[in-house]
């Protein structure tokens, strides 16, 4: 299998809102520890070694971008985003869309069955904490951070490196929603020299 006709390269959430179960996913034990940034190298082994443990983490990402799509719909809909800011916000969003397509088409493909996605209110965002631009492009930021850290700690636990490579692919596009997001907000886009 190549990257591509697994997943082609493409882009929320903390680690706290992961391992809580995020978009509502039951999070499996092999992905609860992949997202808690498991260090024991017995069980980065023992997740690799178990190809099912794929389908487990591919849909713990499905969980965060249907999170991420939310989210930017929130932000969206809130009337708070200037127009270039709403254009950059649809932008992200149809991105996430684009993830979240290829991740099920990716856990289907596996034999596994796709999360489904929830409604935005049902994912309970601090929309009352979102009083201007800067409030919701400071929540998109800190949802792309997490995004990135999950995906970080997800690329060495997947048995199909092919996998490995995409999601790298995708903490990549995170990681410049991130910047980008930073910058809108006048903030140093790359504020550190790793993601943690």
């Amino acid at each position: 299998m190549t990257p591509s006709s697994l997943i082609a390269p493409a882009r929320l959430a903390s680690r706290r809102s992961l391992i809580k179960g995020a978009g509502g996913v039951t999070l499996s034990a092999v992905a609860i520890s992949l997202l808690a940034g498991c260090d024991g190298m017995a069980a980065d082994r023992q997740m690799a070694a178990d190809p099912g443990s794929d389908v487990d983490i591919l849909n713990s990402a499905l969980g965060l971008e249907y999170q991420a799509i939310a989210a930017y719909e929130v932000g969206a809909e809130s009337g708070l985003l200037q127009k270039p800011v709403l254009a950059l916000a649809v932008q992200f969003q149809d991105d996430h869309k684009q993830h979240a397509q290829l991740l099920a088409s990716t856990v289907a493909k596996l034999g596994g069955t796709a999360v489904a996605a929830k409604k935005p209110a049902d994912y309970h965002f601090p929309v009352d904490t979102l009083k201007s631009q800067a409030d919701v492009l400071r929540f998109a930021a800190g949802l792309e951070k997490g995004a990135a850290s999950a995906y970080l700690g997800a690329v060495p636990l997947f048995a199909n490196k092919d996998l490995a490579k995409a999601a790298a692919s995708i903490l990549g596009d995170e990681t410049m929603h991130w910047a980008v997001l930073r910058n809108a907000l006048g903030e140093n886009p790359v504020p550190m020299s790793f993601i943690a």
